[in-house]
């Protein structure tokens, strides 16, 4: 995810201005629903409701509602390579063998995140000893070692990899992401980052997962790279639409043609990261503003959430043919990536539950049909 540049200084900051979203969330709970069920337990007969964890969350009560609502975890950072593989010859295991023991010991499904990424990635993947760019023979040689070491570790563990993230360009004239890996192995590296990772575990479902696949243009660059991929025998499973979004975007029409799209792939489909912001979508970081003092979840952001979150479970329940798991991006409105994207600092309400781990409104939205 283009976000986790900021996740590194984040903590739960709490603007003075902003509503509590506790105090929306009075006299939300219909009668006719039953408060004990899970999100899991509603969508059992659907699809997998998943969320995406650091070990730290899991040693607070947050563990308790993540037990009640969701049977699949994510790990948020912990396997990305920055954090799992640090140095050449070091890996550290602690986080992401930590979340792998407590989805083992909960009976959850474990997804892999992520095994080839442009960003989190560390310094020395690219560098040989004298700090000079590594040939393409070298870094081809570096990235196999990894997916075969980091796979192997959880064969039997992970039922499916976000194998290859985000190498799809934004710019409209652009394919292919201009990464470290594209510049000196060339388009072959999605290929073979497959191919390592299915000789690694051939059990394990393998994803191909982006964001802004609401975007015609770059849902087509999507489709042009997985049709490549299948067309070349390349073992790529299933594919995932991240689902960052916001109030103002998707509508309905837009999220709708794309699920369409992508399903006539005929491959599987997860939301992989859904979350959908209170406020109007910005796509890149921006600086502080003084009107970001007074963001609020107000009212009509609140409004306008619920019939976000409602309209695109309408959908993931049209498209359950087709869609294998719906993961949501974090827990609860304690911590959110958007605390600090766009706007570092700016709070953010994306979630289903509130910082109290209650509820909120758009909950009852999603779970009542």
């Amino acid at each position: 995810m283009y976000k986790t540049i900021f996740i590194a200084a984040v903590v739960s900051i709490h603007i003075t201005a902003c509503t509590s979203s506790a105090n929306v969330q009075k006299d939300s709970v219909p009668q006719t629903v039953d408060s004990t069920k899970g999100l899991k337990d509603y969508y059992g007969s659907y699809f997998p409701i998943g969320v995406a964890v650091s070990p730290r969350a899991l040693k607070t009560d947050e563990a308790s509602l993540v037990l009640q609502h969701f049977n699949s975890l994510t790990p948020e950072n912990a396997m990305k390579m920055g954090p799992i593989h640090p140095k050449e010859f070091e890996y550290f295991w602690r986080d992401a063998d930590s979340i792998a023991a407590f989805a083992q010991r909960h009976g959850m499904r474990f997804r892999g995140h992520t095994l080839v990424w442009h960003n989190q990635t560390p310094d020395w993947l690219f560098k040989d000893a004298s700090g000079n760019q590594v040939s393409r023979e070298v870094l081809l040689q570096r990235l196999k070692d990894h997916i075969t070491t980091v796979v192997s570790r959880y064969k039997g563990k992970i039922y499916a990899w976000d194998v290859v993230n985000e190498a799809i360009s934004d710019k409209r004239d652009e394919y292919l992401r201009p990464s470290k890996f594209l510049q000196i192995i060339g388009e072959e590296y999605i290929a073979k980052a497959f191919q390592w990772a299915h000789e690694a575990d051939p059990q394990a479902v393998l994803f191909y997962n982006d964001y802004n696949e609401i975007s015609p243009v770059k849902r087509e660059k999507m489709i042009r790279l997985v049709k490549s991929l299948k067309d070349a025998g390349v073992p790529i499973h299933a594919i995932g639409l991240q689902g960052h979004w916001a109030v103002n975007e998707p509508s309905r029409g837009q999220l709708d043609s794309t699920l369409q799209r992508f399903s006539e792939l005929g491959l599987p489909l997860q939301i992989t990261e859904l979350d959908i912001s209170v406020y109007p979508k910005e796509h890149d970081a921006r600086e502080r503003k003084p009107e970001d003092a007074n963001a609020a979840f107000s009212a009509e952001r609140e409004q306008q959430q619920i019939e976000k979150y409602k309209t695109s479970f309408e959908l993931f329940r049209k498209y359950r043919k087709h869609i294998t798991g719906v993961t949501f991006w974090n827990i609860s409105e304690r911590y959110s990536w958007l605390d600090n994207f766009p706007v570092r600092g700016r709070k953010d309400y994306p979630l289903l539950f509130d910082k109290n781990l209650k509820p909120k409104k758009a909950f009852w939205k999603v779970v009542k049909w």
